[in-house]
Parts: structure tokens; C-alpha cells; sequence
């Protein structure tokens, strides 16, 4: 079986974030980076699938040549290669076509992402390339169980859960539950510096959005003690201040 993991270069989230150029670019001085988590939770579940000669797992990551540490880590965890398009990852749109492209040519069996990075929350990128791949996308998986040619993916509802089954190739959206992410040891950090990571080139994609400007969260504002007898102010305060009445 051949995995393909798409992975993506996120700031850690004791991180401080700032913005610069008038804020309409993100300040990476000073930023510890590492894999997206949910992205190393499907890493270890393809590293798992593909134990005992099952199979072959390649990452494949769009960034720049500062992301090749994180690729790394991602070989270090058990990955057989990697590829890096050489670009900044602008959108949604564009990584997921990258990836395509790669992936049009390869013939991947599974195509695991995690269910969204931890940097903008967009969630965007896995159902995108199915589309563009024309194959089946579930996301949110919690479960996932791979036979001969076919998945099954167990992923909650509101109220319960839900199982579904689907036929080879599929993308698939992974979030907690699915593997408990791989620590490094020594032997996988040493061979990591051996396996191969290919750097490709981007192919031109049409620029269908543009980041205009970003803004912090506002500050939180002081808390307004009530007495309990003192309903009438409270509702008054709830209606007239806080607008939620």
C-alpha cells in the first residue's frame, strides 16, 4: 500500500504571534515551529498501517526550504521519504493543488491530512484535493481501518457516531483518536538524515483569494461583579451592556 501524508509547518502554540508589513504578513522571528498535530496523528496512523512491509509512507509538505526540519521530523517518526513543493503556501486552494499534481502521478492508495491546521482552522485543504483527485474525502475521522481495497472510518456526529465504508484510493481528515503520535528515537532521528526528500518546483495556479489584513483577538474586558439579590441590574447590565438579552 502506498500512504501519502500531507503535513504542514505550523508555529508551536506557546508561540507569540505578531504581524508585520502594516499587519498583512505573519512575523516568524523569534517562532518555534514544528508538524501540525493533528497532521502527526495521521502521520503515525500511516507509519502504523505501513509497519511489517505493509507498505511505503511519503510526506509531502509546500513551504519553503526553512519547513525541511519539520519534514525531517516527520522521517524521523517513521516515514520511507518526502517531497517538498518549494513554495509558500499562499491558500487552501493552491497547497491542495500542489499536492495534486504530485499525487496525479504517484497513485496513491490512502491520503491521510489531519482534520485542519492549527494556524488558521480552515479544514479546507483534504476534501479540495479528493475533489481535485476525483476520489472520496471523509473528515473528523476518529477511526480508521484499513482492509485489502477497501476503509472503514468510525468519526462522531452531534449525538453519536457514525461509521462509514469506502473503496481505495480515499482522502481522509484525521483528528484525536486515530494514533497516538510517534515520539523520535535515536535510530529514526540518525536515519531520517539519510532518506530522501525530494524538492520540487511549483506548478502556476490561479490566485483566487488574498490575505487583506490580519487582527489580533480583542482584549478581554474587566468583569462586572453582581450581587446576587440585585436581579434587575444584572438583566439591565445583560440587556443594555452585554446586548445578549
Amino acid at each position: 500500500m502506498k500512504i501519502l501524508v500531507c503535513i504542514s509547518n505550523v508555529p508551536d502554540t506557546t508561540s507569540k504571534i505578531t504581524f508585520t508589513n502594516d499587519n498583512t504578513a505573519f512575523n516568524t522571528a523569534g517562532v518555534q515551529f514544528i508538524i501540525n498535530p493533528y497532521d502527526e496523528i495521521a502521520l503515525s496512523k500511516a507509519v502504523e498501517l505501513a509497519e511489517g512491509g505493509k507498505g511505503t509512507v511519503t510526506v509531502i509538505n509546500v513551504g519553503d526550504a526553512s519547513t525541511d526540519a519539520t519534514i525531517r521530523k516527520a522521517l524521523a517518526i517513521g516515514a520511507d521519504n518526502a517531497v517538498r513543493v518549494n513554495a509558500i503556501p499562499r491558500d487552501a486552494w493552491f497547497v491542495a493543488q500542489q499536492i495534486a499534481n504530485y499525487a496525479k502521478e504517484n497513485a496513491f492508495d490512502l491520503i491521510l491530512t489531519g482534520r485542519e491546521s492549527i494556524d488558521y482552522n480552515g479544514a479546507q485543504v483534504g476534501a479540495i484535493l479528493a475533489e481535485l483527485l476525483e476520489i472520496p474525502s471523509v473528515s473528523i475521522a476518529k477511526k480508521v481501518d484499513v482492509a485489502t481495497d477497501s476503509v472503514t472510518i468510525e468519526r462522531e456526529i452531534e449525538g453519536g457516531k457514525e461509521v462509514l465504508t469506502a473503496k481505495l484510493p480515499i482522502v481522509i481528515g484525521t483528528a484525536e483518536g486515530v494514533a497516538e503520535p510517534k515520539i523520535p528515537n535515536m535510530r529514526g532521528i540518525m536515519g531520517a538524515r539519510s532518506k530522501p526528500l525530494e524538492v520540487l518546483e511549483p506548478t502556476a495556479v490561479d490566485t483566487l483569494s488574498q490575505i487583506v489584513k490580519y487582527e489580533t483577538p480583542a482584549p478581554r474586558g474587566t468583569v462586572t461583579l453582581v450581587d446576587p439579590a440585585e436581579v434587575d441590574k444584572l438583566v439591565s447590565l445583560l440587556h443594555d451592556e452585554a446586548k445578549v438579552i
